[in-house]
């Protein structure tokens, strides 16, 4: 896949809330979203590994009240915001799915051959 803009740099806080987006892999919409956490971006699919439900209930709200980790908001699973690795709760070490994006001129990119960007999504 091709570079795909998924929203403004400056739309992103760090450890506030996520930029939403929904991919295609094999055919089937996953959803995602991305974060920026220590001033990098990260982006990982919106499926905990406890159940497969989104984290959020809110959309785009996936970090603790610490800001210092992901987490699921039905089950309280954590996961690092740096690597998706579960850090603790009922993801039984499973970690988030990561996609591979950057930053290029005041835009979030998605760059991952795995995925594609479901527009409007």
């Amino acid at each position: 896949m091709s570079a795909q803009i998924l929203g403004r740099s400056v739309d992103l806080h760090d450890s506030g809330l996520g930029i939403r987006f929904t991919v295609e892999q094999n055919g089937e919409r996953k959803p995602a979203f991305a974060i920026r956490y220590q001033g990098t971006v990260y982006a990982y699919l919106n499926q905990c590994s406890h159940l497969g439900i989104p984290l959020d209930i809110r959309p785009g709200n996936v970090f603790d009240a610490s800001g210092e980790l992901l987490i699921c908001a039905a089950h309280g699973a954590t996961y690092a915001p740096d690597s998706g690795a579960c850090a603790g709760g009922p993801c039984f070490g499973e970690p988030l799915p990561g996609l591979s994006v950057y930053e290029d001129g005041g835009k979030v990119v998605l760059d991952d051959l795995n995925y594609k960007l479901v527009p409007g999504k």
